[in-house]
């Protein structure tokens, strides 16, 4: 049994199996999720489990080489924009739009319980070397 590190087995197994390239969509619990990406809804209640803790697990597990946010969080979350900022030093930005049509292409989408609006991104695994 693991004893440390991201617990849920459905999250840590789609964890291994993602490759250099491939993205992995933390959203909150009102982004739309379209067919065809592989889905861990980790949502319990509305702010359980927070984008925060969410994001924090997964920059520990992976190693990532880019990031994608929507430029709407700037105004309208300025918090977790914040926090993006400082986890992500180059992230970009793209229209909310935009940032739902690249989320098709989504190798993952890990579904947090967060409830303040436009808390996603859109990571991309680098290399760990």
């Amino acid at each position: 049994m693991k004893k440390s590190g991201i617990l849920n087995r459905h999250l840590a197994g789609a964890l291994a199996e993602l490759g250099h390239g491939d993205t992995v969509l933390i959203c909150d619990v009102g982004m739309p999720i379209p067919p065809g990406p592989r889905v861990v809804d980790l949502a319990f209640r509305a702010g359980v489990p927070s984008f925060a803790e969410v994001l924090d697990g997964l920059l520990d597990e992976l190693a990532v080489e880019g990031a994608t946010a929507a430029e709407e969080i700037r105004d309208a979350n300025p918090a977790a924009s914040r926090l993006l900022t400082e986890r992500l030093p180059d992230l970009t930005h793209v229209p909310h739009d935009a940032l739902k049509a690249l989320t098709a292409h989504a190798s993952l989408v890990v579904r947090t319980g967060e409830a303040r609006p436009y808390a996603n991104v859109l990571l991309r695994c680098g290399v760990f070397f």
